[in-house]
């Protein structure tokens, strides 16, 4: 701003000093040389009077003393012929009878007019005086035109301007420096604090108002920023938000946890995230068409990226992508399709077995003494596909998570009856099972408590070795109950111990057959224990017998 306030400075100066210069020359040069013709019309009648009084001797004299440097004198008769001139031979100079001012004072007494010399550098001026006589009298005297008088002064103009300039600058430069240091030190963050020039009063509340705008913009930004930051960081979901470009613009800490990013993801290239080339085809997808949707295995867990495309004004602006963790809906899917299929197996198998034994007696074919075998054969498959069923009904009771009534339970008497009633197949398999510990006073669901000891006592007797032992303990805590149950059978080895609670898995399939076994019985137990907000833990190695824990809380 400085230099362009010295540069305003200088543009005008330098050429008002110029034009200024020129006026007053203009106007000197017609002052003086309206004198000069004064004068030269008060020599001319000076001059007029003599040659009237004295005649040709007063010129021949003039024209002798004449150095060429003053007037000169001219004799011209009435025809137009140069009688006498005192400065050239007057028979050698042409007819003057066409001449302005000779013309004028033919006629009117006396005459004036003023010539140019072909350069323009020179002017003439005359002045004409009819005599007594009837010849003219002119007088003429030459000086530098305007135009000459101006190149003449040429060099001192120039010497004149480049002072001028100098001073010029050297003022506008200290002039300048004064009007913008108030500039300089205006207070823009307090615009009505400042005491400076008048004028800008209107510029410094605009400003003002501006501010607070600006400020009542900012704190509506930040508190929808904030609100954006704690809606986007609680969500479980990924949410990742590029430009048209696929640089990222943000991401929540759900989405960073996800992809493997630091704290500052902001800038980053997308692609140099996640190089997987499926994801960048979903995004161009949607960059393209509006949406696409993929579902992919990230850190052991499986997925779906939902991308859209964000417009502003009609034209892509960027995208925004949401990461969905469906890993429990993928499979409770794939645990709905195989407890479908395993039903289904566990159905036929019985059923299958109860109609070739009915169609074997029905035809006829089993001997006598072989139709009690037979009808004992579809009894028992009968009862087996009676506690398929029940077992069944049970988990689909439980998945639906239906409010079942609770009372105050012992599980020790639990424990007691359930233990007295699995008595003749412990005394079958020679084991011995034993009860101990505190009396585990809980609120819960009595039939779902009867569940969980049945399935684990009857599972630690079936798959005990003979003459081995179960050992039932109960402790009550604080805010919580602890059932263990205990034995010293087969064991299970470490690949089955996530799936032991699956519905419908065995270690041993020969051997659960053999026994009588669903498949379901752990899976209840699991389901019961979730039921009452508790936790199930299992320990165990092949031959050295298994530890089941199940906590329990108390309310």
């Amino acid at each position: 701003m400085t230099r362009k306030i010295f540069r305003s400075i200088l543009a005008v100066v330098i050429p008002v000093l110029l034009i200024s210069f020129l006026v007053i020359t203009c106007w000197m040069y017609n002052y003086f040389g309206t004198i000069q013709e004064e004068q030269l019309r008060d020599e001319l009648n000076l001059a007029a009077a003599a040659v009237n009084n004295i005649g040709e001797d007063y010129l021949q004299a003039v024209s002798e003393k004449s150095d060429g440097d003053h007037y000169r004198l001219t004799w011209i008769g009435a025809d137009g012929t140069v009688l006498l001139d005192t400065e050239a031979d007057a028979g050698e100079m042409e007819n003057h009878s066409n001449r302005e001012e000779i013309q004028e004072a033919l006629i009117y007494g006396t005459g004036s007019s003023s010539r140019h010399s072909s350069t323009l550098m020179e002017k003439t001026l005359y002045e004409a005086k009819k005599l007594d006589d009837g010849t003219v009298l002119r007088i003429s005297v030459s000086h530098a035109a305007i135009a000459g008088l101006v190149l003449g002064l040429v060099a001192p103009i120039l010497v004149i301007a480049v002072l001028a300039a100098v001073l010029a600058a050297f003022l506008a430069k200290r002039m300048a420096k004064r009007v913008v240091e108030p500039l300089n030190e205006l207070n823009l963050e307090q615009p009505l604090e400042n005491d400076t020039y008048e004028e800008l009063s209107p510029l410094l509340h605009r400003i003002h108002a501006q501010h607070q705008q600006i400020s009542e913009q900012l704190h509506v930004l930040r508190q929808k920023t904030d609100e954006f930051d704690q809606i986007t960081g609680s969500m479980k979901e990924g949410l990742v938000l590029l430009d048209r470009k696929g640089m990222v613009l943000t991401m929540n800490p759900a989405a960073k946890e996800l992809f493997a990013v630091g704290a500052v993801s902001s800038g980053m290239d997308f692609m140099t995230i996640d190089r997987r080339h499926d994801m960048n085809a979903a995004i161009e997808k949607a960059m393209r068409t509006g949406h696409s949707e993929i579902r992919a295995v990230r850190n052991g867990r499986e997925y779906q990226f939902d991308i859209s495309r964000i417009e502003s004004d009609g034209a892509a602006a960027g995208a925004v992508l949401l990461a969905f963790d469906v890993t429990e809906q993928a499979n409770a899917e794939k645990n709905r399709r195989e407890f479908s299929a395993n039903v289904s197996h566990e159905l036929k198998t019985p059923l299958q077995s109860i109609i070739g034994s009915a169609e074997l007696l029905g035809s006829g074919l089993v001997k006598k003494e072989d139709v009690p075998r037979f009808i004992g054969h579809i009894r028992t498959e009968a009862s087996r596909l009676v506690t398929l069923v029940d077992d069944i009904i049970r988990l689909s009771q439980l998945d639906e998570g239906g409010e079942m009534k609770k009372e105050e339970c012992s599980l020790h008497s639990v424990a007691a009856e359930v233990i007295s009633a699995l008595e003749p197949m412990a005394s079958e398999k020679h084991v011995t099972v034993s009860l101990e510990g505190d009396q585990g006073r809980i609120h819960g669901v009595s039939r779902l408590f009867h569940e969980i000891l049945i399935n684990l006592c009857e599972n630690a007797i079936k798959y005990n070795v003979d003459g081995g032992t179960v050992k039932v303990t109960i402790a009550d805590r604080e805010k919580e109950t602890v059932l263990t149950v205990a034995d010293s059978g087969i064991g299970i080895a470490p690949e089955h111990h996530s799936r032991v609670f699956e519905r419908f898995y065995r270690v041993d399939k020969s051997h659960s057959r053999q026994s009588g076994g669903t498949g379901l019985g752990l899976s209840i137990v699991k389901h019961a224990v979730l039921y009452h907000q508790g936790k199930i833990s299992l320990q165990s190695k092949e031959g050295k017998g298994t530890v089941v824990e199940v906590v329990l809380p108390r309310q």
